[in-house]
């Protein structure tokens, strides 16, 4: 890890607000996976956003819109985010989404076979679609015509929209982590 976490003493008058916004939404969002040490520090993608509060607030506030008018169906949702996680081997957002996948019942066969960088042969027609768009969106380049297309036909233009920047900010995120070397909590 190479920002420490930051202990809510330690807060600056810049850090206080975000961090109080991020642990209220953390709670009500985020609560499938440990995203605080005991302490109240905040791990995860919170704990650099914190480090630059500017920043870490306009990226949590995209992160907040895309969760409260999502219109993407949450078993679609994990799909593109466990997607982009194992494209960037972002340990720790495939760790989060994982336990979130699991919670809702995501089967450990389609969990392994995602994060190895694989489709399952089990996906609904818009789980595939999904799936399809954020593994091409993943590998860089624009996205082929066709592909375009058939999301927009599956999920209707505000839906694809929704989808494109959702494969962006998990990038986002994914980069992140990455860059700061953020460690996954052990499980139990």
């Amino acid at each position: 890890m190479r920002l420490p976490l930051i202990a809510p003493e330690d807060l600056s008058p810049e850090q206080r607000p975000l961090y109080e916004d991020m642990r209220r939404g953390i709670s009500s969002n985020f609560n499938a996976f440990i995203a605080q040490r005991e302490d109240g520090a905040l791990m995860g993608p919170w704990n650099p956003w914190l480090h630059e509060p500017v920043i870490g607030k306009a990226v949590w506030d995209l992160t907040l819109a895309m969760t409260a008018k999502a219109v993407l169906p949450d078993p679609v949702r994990q799909v593109v985010i466990l997607v982009v996680g194992a494209r960037y081997k972002a340990a720790y957002e495939i760790y989060a989404h994982i336990a979130v996948a699991e919670r809702e019942g995501m089967t450990p066969q389609r969990l392994a076979t995602l994060t190895a960088e694989l489709k399952p042969d089990d996906l609904s027609e818009q789980e595939s679609v999904a799936y399809d768009v954020a593994f091409a969106l993943s590998r860089g380049g624009v996205l082929p015509e066709p592909l375009y297309r058939l999301g927009v036909s599956t999920f209707g233009q505000h839906g694809m929209n929704e989808l494109i920047y959702l494969i962006g900010l998990y990038a986002l995120v994914s980069v992140t982590l990455n860059g700061f070397n953020v460690p996954v909590p052990e499980r139990d």
